[in-house]
């Protein structure tokens, strides 16, 4: 086991007691970030984070920003590790020039995130939010909704969480769509996946589920002409990112009906403030289900990606390597 510096700083919030004892057997001392009720990393200071990783050789991060400047002003930090898969705010290029390491973690939430998809696109379809207002102001009356059973899903994105999708709609004997993306035609035929153009998927599907990563492709791939060519009675799923849906059309389309409703799990305002009124009125329209990202964040699918996170900081911190398919930046060779 390599010697030297093992403080690793974890800034997300339940990190359980056998990923910590892990750690701790591996000679790590872990300090947990003191974040005030109510907040998460991504809303830390660059000041804040900065006084948080002084000193620290591994950080296990949620949505905080990594930047160069910060990596600049921890030249202590070997490892950053993300408890999640997505990487767009971090800058890797930053990280390679500057010797780093980031990795995500691979694995360990897919399963919870395909759950918590369903759930919203079965809440938004029976219109549970709407008939639990209804039943607490007195009105016991019935609202007609709409069966995820046979219906068309078309999924953006064939990754570990589309499939873990694919499975679970299995059961709903569900004809699925896909687009984009990295094609596999033997899994694709193997599980009866449809592969059409992005036009196609929008006008025949019922549901529309995102799973993309967020690229400059990606980007507002969901926007007022990809909405507009939706079914009026179709629904918009999003437990991906912000980013893959442009907010503004979104509203636009769910209050003129062009679209019957949405579950949503991420917002632009995550990322852009400026965007925190128009996520206020998505989540206040009663044809919308809203979680606070959090699809990922059962018991259990944090307790995976605290483990695979923290293998990956005790990999490198040994001078080894982490899972291949964890590591997005390695700047050791410079």
């Amino acid at each position: 086991m390599a010697s030297g510096n093992r403080r690793v700083v974890v800034t997300q919030r339940f990190f359980d007691q056998a990923t910590i004892d892990y750690l701790e057997a591996a000679g790590c001392e872990v300090v947990q970030a003191d974040l005030p009720p109510g907040q998460a990393d991504g809303n830390l200071t660059h000041v804040e984070l900065r006084e948080r990783l002084q000193g620290a050789a591994g950080w296990i991060v949620g949505h905080a920003r990594v930047t160069r400047e910060l990596l600049a002003d921890l030249p202590d930090l070997k490892v950053i590790s993300r408890r999640g898969v997505g990487y767009d705010r971090v800058d890797l290029n930053a990280a390679r020039d500057l010797g780093r390491v980031v990795c995500i973690a691979v694995g360990g939430n897919h399963e919870s995130v395909a759950d918590h998809t369903i759930a919203l696109m079965l809440a938004v379809g029976h219109r549970f939010r709407q008939t639990q207002e209804q039943m607490i102001g007195g009105n016991w009356s019935i609202l007609l909704g709409s069966d995820l059973y046979r219906k068309t899903v078309g999924i953006i994105g064939l990754g570990r969480i589309g499939r873990s999708l694919v499975r679970r709609l299995s059961g709903f004997e569900a004809e699925i769509l896909t687009c984009g993306g990295h094609h596999d035609a033997a899994y694709e035929d193997g599980a009866g996946i449809r592969r059409v153009g992005l036009d196609e998927l929008l006008a025949q599907s019922d549901y529309v589920s995102l799973h993309a990563p967020l690229t400059s492709e990606t980007r507002h791939i969901i926007g007022w002409d990809a909405l507009v060519k939706m079914k009026r009675t179709a629904f918009l799923i999003n437990a991906a990112r912000g980013g893959l849906v442009d907010d503004e059309a979104l509203l636009k389309a769910l209050q003129m009906g062009v679209i019957a409703g949405a579950g949503l799990d991420v917002y632009l305002s995550e990322a852009d403030a400026a965007f925190k009124p128009v996520t206020q009125a998505l989540i206040e329209l009663p044809n919308v289900i809203a979680t606070p990202h959090s699809a990922a964040s059962s018991r259990e699918g944090l307790d995976r990606t605290n483990m695979v996170a923290a293998r990956s900081v005790v990999a490198v911190l040994d001078g080894g390597d982490p899972a291949a398919e964890c590591i997005v930046a390695d700047g050791r060779g410079k």
